[in-house]
């Protein structure tokens, strides 16, 4: 490929289209660019050159890399990219130019850190993937949306400051900045690197933002916050963290612990919230196991492979939601229930992004999962492989029945309302379609999940893989069968938590309860204490410098009589002595 075009990073064409929503008040000139402009970029992804920099920069003397595509970030990218496009058609409803325009250019410095072959221009589009991104949850104009997007951005800065001090360190170290896999987390600035991106990829104990902000944004703003914070912490750690033994454990309890804040939550996009942190899990552990170029390719193939469809089945489960908060107002489920009269084709596609990520046969949960579970086990990692599979289960139970079954079935709540507008239905029509276009068998040679793992890092590898033999379909339906029998008799005999209003405590109640409490003492123990310390302290400070003017100012006492003609004698002595010194040495 030749030319400007060649030239052009594709991120950057979707943060430019961005910019000129803010201001560009016609709205179907506005949204027909925020659809065109991820077409026109998987356009230019698709024939640009692969494992060269396409362009670089110099600035403060770094080497700039800021467009290199390579089989790992196309993956990721065209994902970004898919999702930008059924995002913009989505929200073809709404006339909202900052939320238009933000959402075009979040996803624009996605694909754009996607594409960098730097750590500092990665970090730049880092930081601006947090700023975009707030907006997203501020439009919903609450009071609690705009709490939650305070702490939003503060802990998406805090990963920004965490990545650059890292980066710092390894500039002292390696003497450039190009973007290369740690050997180990002992390295000069690896930790800082590596606790940067397990904030942005919510990591056990840093993940409470993820819940606290996205069921808070707006209709279109959760579906389009699913797609890019956290894959984007995804493909960092499969680029700088191949291979990290930490990684294998980590991602292991990212799948187990939110299936049990997911069984219990009221609200549907929170338990979403909760399941995009057991899907991001199965992704780390993946990438825990496998290695750069050699040893096991089968588990990174699997990681890319799960993040580029849970990108899609995630995001048409929170348009399906979207739909339902659009029209009803809410997402509670013990408010919900019975929509499937009124809702059809929602409920439909609700129900193929279910079945997509509990990995049903035919879906592309099972094509993606297959390659992880099958590189755990090779690896004969026993007891993560049990983890996998019990969160495997659980995301059946809180993903797979619990959201179609309480918003669209179960009790009949009476609302009648319309079906979603009919972009929203075109957007989740087109999400569905590729859940299961890239998860059946290949029909013809490159369709079907062939053309999935063709597009993965390790080509050759994943083409010489096949899911559909007789023991992974029977394991995989022999668990959906069990979780599904088990949620009928829990319900039966009334054993199920019931879905009912109420808060969720999670971890992070210990650090907000407790910080919220040290603050308030705090200020309590100022509003006595504060003045009288306040009056001390110039008293002190006004004492100490009255003294030393006296001592030091042209009227003090070391001015006066023969103590100032002694200092100014002695200071010249040694002056001399030091002059003398100096020349003697240097001859």
């Amino acid at each position: 490929m030749t030319g400007l075009l060649s030239l052009l990073n594709p991120g950057w064409l979707l943060i430019a289209v961005g910019l000129v929503a803010l201001f560009l008040p016609m709205r179907r000139i506005r949204q027909g660019l925020t659809i065109a402009a991820p077409i026109a970029a998987i356009l230019l992804v698709s024939l640009a050159d692969r494992n060269i920099n396409l362009l670089t920069a110099n600035a403060l003397g770094l080497e700039m890399v800021l467009y290199r595509v390579d089989n790992l970030s196309y993956i990721f990218g065209l994902a970004f990219l898919l999702a930008a496009l059924l995002n913009a058609i989505y929200a073809w409803h709404t006339d909202d130019r900052l939320q238009d325009g933000m959402s075009i250019a979040y996803a624009g410095a996605a694909v754009a850190a996607t594409f960098s072959g730097d750590m500092m221009t990665l970090f730049v589009f880092w930081e601006l993937t947090a700023v975009t991104s707030v907006f997203l949850i501020l439009r919903a104009g609450t009071r609690a949306a705009y709490f939650a997007s305070m702490r939003y951005l503060g802990v998406q800065i805090l990963s920004g400051v965490l990545l650059l001090a890292g980066i710092g360190y390894v500039y002292q170290s390696r003497g450039d900045l190009s973007i290369s896999a740690f050997t180990s987390l002992n390295e000069p600035g690896a930790m800082l690197v590596f606790i940067a991106l397990g904030i942005k990829a919510a990591f056990p104990f840093l993940h409470n933002w993820l819940q606290d902000s996205y069921p808070k944004a707006t209709v279109v703003g959760a579906v389009v916050l699913s797609a890019f914070t956290t894959k984007l912490a995804v493909y960092a750690f499969a680029r700088m963290f191949p291979g990290q033994d930490a990684l294998i454990w980590i991602g292991a309890v990212m799948t187990v612990f939110p299936v049990f804040f997911a069984v219990i939550e009221n609200d549907l996009r929170k338990v979403l919230a909760y399941s995009l942190n057991n899907q991001v899990g199965f992704m780390i552990c993946a990438i825990g196991v496998g290695t750069a170029g050699v040893g096991n390719a089968l588990a990174l193939n699997g990681a890319a492979a799960h993040a580029f469809c849970h990108i899609i089945y995630k995001g048409l489960l929170f348009m399906s939601m979207g739909a339902v908060l659009y029209r009803t107002g809410t997402t509670k489920a013990s408010e919900l229930g019975g929509l499937y009269k009124s809702m059809p084709w929602t409920t439909i596609f609700c129900i193929i992004g279910a079945m997509s990520i509990s990995a049903f046969p035919l879906f592309s949960g099972f094509a993606a999962k297959s390659l992880t579970m099958s590189a755990v086990g090779k690896e004969g990692l026993t007891v993560v492989w049990l983890m996998l599979l019990f969160a495997s289960a659980g995301v059946l139970e809180h993903s797979g029945i619990k959201i179609p079954y309480f918003a669209f079935f179960g009790h009949d709540s009476g609302k009648r309302v319309k079906e979603a507008p009919f972009n929203m239905l075109l957007a989740m029509g087109l999400a569905a379609f590729i859940c299961i276009a890239v998860g059946v068998p290949a029909i013809v040679p490159g369709f079907g999940y062939e053309w999935l793992y063709n597009l993965l890092p390790y080509r050759e590898e994943a083409m010489a893989y096949h899911p559909f033999t007789l023991d992974h379909v029977l394991t995989q339906m022999q668990l959906l069968v069990l979780a599904i029998f088990a949620f009928v008799m829990l319900k039966r005999l009334g054993w199920y938590p019931p879905e009912k209003p109420g808060v969720v405590l999670d971890s992070d109640w210990t650090y907000r309860k407790a910080g919220y409490g040290l603050a308030t003492w705090t200020g309590t123990v100022w509003q006595k204490v504060g003045p009288a310390l306040t009056a001390i302290f110039f008293k002190l400070t006004g004492r100490a410098y009255n003294r030393i003017e006296a001592a030091f100012s042209p009227r003090g006492e070391l001015a006066r009589g023969g103590l100032a003609t002694g200092m100014a004698t002695w200071t010249a002595i040694l002056l001399g002595f030091v002059l003398l010194l100096s020349f003697i040495t240097a001859g």
